[in-house]
């Protein structure tokens, strides 16, 4: 109600300039309510009513900075959550190729144990032929001598 008779500089309450090319009469009845309006206080209420609006206003601008900080602080942390999220995803893959390693080292390990035990059971087998081959070369040389000896007995015998 009062705002258009607010000054900006003192928050006294002057009557605006649009209206002062009126009659005197209307001039005269503003004097005296402006006299009127210092004399009770208005102008100081308006003063204070105008600090109290800069006050609200810069409490407005606090909260707008809050919520935009409060706003970079979602988007950080939801770029971290993601970021997070694809890390556990490359460890899990890790993870995953280290246990199919591990399973191929294992399976490598069986076949290697396998193999080298049919190599036990091959030098075994060797061991046991060279064995025989002995056994059967002593048996030829046993036969070999006496053919032998029969050989020079028929031979003296002869003679």
């Amino acid at each position: 109600m009062f705002d258009k008779f607010k000054n900006e500089e003192g928050g006294e309450m002057v009557e605006e300039k649009s209206e002062m090319n009126g009659n005197a009469d209307e001039s005269a009845e503003s004097n005296s309510i402006i006299e009127s309006s210092n004399q009770i206080g208005i102008g100081e209420l308006m003063g204070k009513r105008a600090k109290l609006e800069e006050a609200i206003d810069y409490v407005g601008l606090m909260i707008k900075n809050l919520k935009d900080k409060r706003t970079l602080l979602e988007k950080d942390i939801e770029e971290e959550s993601v970021d997070i999220k694809n890390l556990k995803e490359k460890l899990q893959k890790v993870s995953e190729y280290i246990d199919e390693e591990n399973r191929g080292i294992r399976e490598l390990t069986n076949k290697r144990q396998q193999v080298e035990n049919e190599a036990d059971e091959v030098g075994s087998i060797v061991n046991s032929l060279r064995e025989k081959l002995s056994d059967v070369d002593r048996i030829i040389d046993d036969e070999g001598s006496r053919v032998k000896k029969i050989k020079e007995s028929r031979d003296s015998l002869n003679d």
